[in-house]
């Protein structure tokens, strides 16, 4: 039980250090001229604010994704996930891990949200260690939802409230 506990623990670890380096150095920071896709995103509770666009093909794939604006370490980190993750997907499949990481961190389903397949979350489960504090479940999932007004094409800001 302690090995379980032990090794329970470096992977908690693991994991915040992975939120800590997409915070400090987020991937895809920035305006992406051309953006086919777009959404703004705020969260008023914490003052995280953000805007990401997306390049999508007549395919439905996405060929580029970044995203900019401000906010605690969480949103950031998980934007730059978000960003990370979603590039090379279809859209369908960028909503299905809209659904996962979703409902995964709320426990609950969502509007807009589709019923979950078997997604594979990979790194996006260090974003799972934010359910101990509930105020920070709506940092990590704005970007989430901007994704999904975004490809929507939904024009009013997403807000977390």
């Amino acid at each position: 039980m302690i090995a379980q506990s032990q090794s329970q623990e470096e992977l908690r670890d693991l994991y915040r250090e992975l939120i800590l380096d997409h915070a400090r150095s987020p991937r895809h920071f920035g305006k992406l001229d051309g953006a086919t896709h777009s959404a703004e995103g705020i969260n008023p509770l914490c003052g995280d604010k953000l805007k990401i666009y997306f390049s999508i093909d007549a395919d439905g794939r996405i060929s580029d994704a970044k995203f900019e604006g401000s906010g605690c370490a969480i949103s950031v980190a998980s934007a730059s996930l978000l960003t990370d993750t979603v590039i090379g997907l279809k859209t369908e499949a960028a909503l299905d891990f809209f659904s996962a990481v979703v409902s995964r961190l709320s426990g609950r389903m969502e509007d807009g949200e589709r019923p979950l397949s078997k997604v594979d979350l990979g790194k996006l489960i260090a974003l799972e260690g934010v359910k101990e504090f509930p105020s920070r479940v709506k940092c990590a999932t704005l970007a989430w939802h901007a994704l999904n007004s975004a490809i929507r094409n939904e024009s009013e800001t997403v807000s977390t409230e």
